[in-house]
């Protein structure tokens, strides 16, 4: 921000306007009024930039890492590899089981992308290991781990500031169908329900700005009253949060350090289009991070759907990153098979939103598509269409295959003019 601010040279800057196929102004820009992040830490070297914000296209990011109840680094690092490979932007390490610190050095060295975390979930981790309720995470410990992790190269982190005490007296009063979802959220109500103590995120942060701004560390202003249930969206303490988060916004911008926040959640189809609306105008037009948002809760096992119906409409409305869903959220920790399906669902729906936001390429790659379609020309089709790898093995499944039709029409194709 400094330099876009003092209009000096920055490689992140030409690096985005290039890939984005706009001018360095523009991005510079954004960057000066807090619409468009870079996240880097100023301790990597990454072989990819990645922005996010408005006028940008829209990014995706997977999360992997390792649970208490299954911890294997190498099927980590090959979920980091699959979802690389299917077209992530970037990754966030979510890992509460095993060696925290060697698993995120090792996903740090193997990522070619940006890498997120949630420090609260390690201090939570470090408490409990003491033999120590969650209640009683300490405020020092949380500051420890968050500026370990930066000190570490991480490029983005997720924490839960708009959490507080007046915010977690109105959830006490006004209760809630699925109550807190988001695990990091639950952590700090827990601590202030039981000690009364102001969330330290909220409390001090402006000790937390300073370890961001030593680092160039992006601010990811979590969600933790997220909706965990349609029945539950849109209610008064989501909105208390977003508007403390527009507050702090506006803090991180005066400091110099990047931020953008983090939205719903579950949220049926008839709400999206007005929890967009909110999260800009509440948070001065800050990047928005979605986790989908999930239109539906009965469909387990197909939530990288309902995720992608409600992210593409989101995306279309104005959120810039889309947080994938696999096909075993609710249910368990996601195998490799998941994380591919995850990230292609949200690509097939930040794609869909970028032709409704006017990206340039997204049109164009459509336009390809169905002039080769139409020549049924199927090698160039395999090109342009978002996975190669499912288009050749879905031409491979039915045999002799015909170059002049498939053969699900086959002599009556439409799209033959003979």
């Amino acid at each position: 921000m400094y330099d876009a601010q003092n209009k000096k040279f920055n490689d992140l800057i030409k690096s985005v306007a290039q890939s984005e196929d706009l001018s360095e102004e523009f991005v510079r820009n954004g960057v000066v009024c807090g619409t468009i992040v870079i996240p880097k830490n100023t301790t990597r070297k990454l072989k990819k930039i990645v922005a996010v914000g408005k006028g940008l296209k829209t990014k995706i990011n997977a999360n992997i890492g390792t649970s208490p109840d299954h911890v294997d680094v190498k099927e980590e690092l090959a979920k980091l590899d699959v979802a690389i490979k299917a077209g992530a932007d970037a990754i966030m390490d979510l890992s509460t089981g095993g060696s925290l610190t060697q698993i995120r050095k090792e996903i740090l060295e193997a990522s070619p992308v940006q890498v997120g975390t949630v420090p609260i979930y390690e201090a939570a981790c470090r408490t409990v290991a003491k033999g120590r309720e969650i209640s009683e995470i300490d405020g020092e410990l949380l500051f420890d781990v968050i500026e370990e992790q930066a000190q570490q190269g991480v490029d983005f982190i997720t924490v839960h500031c708009g959490i507080n005490k007046a915010n977690v007296e109105i959830l006490n009063r006004l209760g809630r169908l699925a109550g807190i979802v988001s695990r990091g959220g639950s952590f700090l109500v827990k601590c202030i329900n039981t000690n009364g103590k102001e969330n330290p995120l909220f409390e001090q942060y402006d000790r937390l700005l300073k370890i961001a701004k030593k680092y160039d560390v992006t601010l990811s202003l979590g969600d933790g009253f997220r909706p965990g249930s349609i029945f539950d969206s849109s209610d008064g303490v989501q909105l208390a949060e977003l508007s403390v988060l527009g507050e702090l916004v506006l803090k991180a911008r005066e400091a110099g350090v990047q931020s953008m926040i983090e939205g719903p959640g579950h949220v049926p189809l008839n709400q999206i289009e007005a929890n967009v609306i909110l999260a800009n105008k509440l948070c001065h037009d800050a990047p928005l991070y979605f986790l989908g948002p999930l239109v539906t809760d009965i469909a387990p096992g197909y939530d990288h759907i309902t995720s992608a119906i409600g992210s593409a409409l989101a995306a279309s409305y104005g959120v810039d990153f889309i947080c994938y869903v696999t096909p075993a959220e609710h249910l368990r920790l996601p195998d490799i098979h998941d994380v591919y399906e995850g990230v292609m669902s949200a690509r097939i729906a930040g794609h869909a939103a970028d032709i409704v936001k006017g990206v340039k390429a997204a049109k164009e790659q459509d336009t390809k598509m169905s002039k080769w379609r139409k020549a049924r020309n199927w090698d160039k089709q395999k090109e342009f269409c978002i996975d190669p790898i499912k288009f050749e093995n879905e031409r491979k499944k039915l045999m002799p295959q015909r170059e002049d039709v498939c053969t699900m029409c086959g002599e009556f194709c439409a799209m033959r003019d003979e």
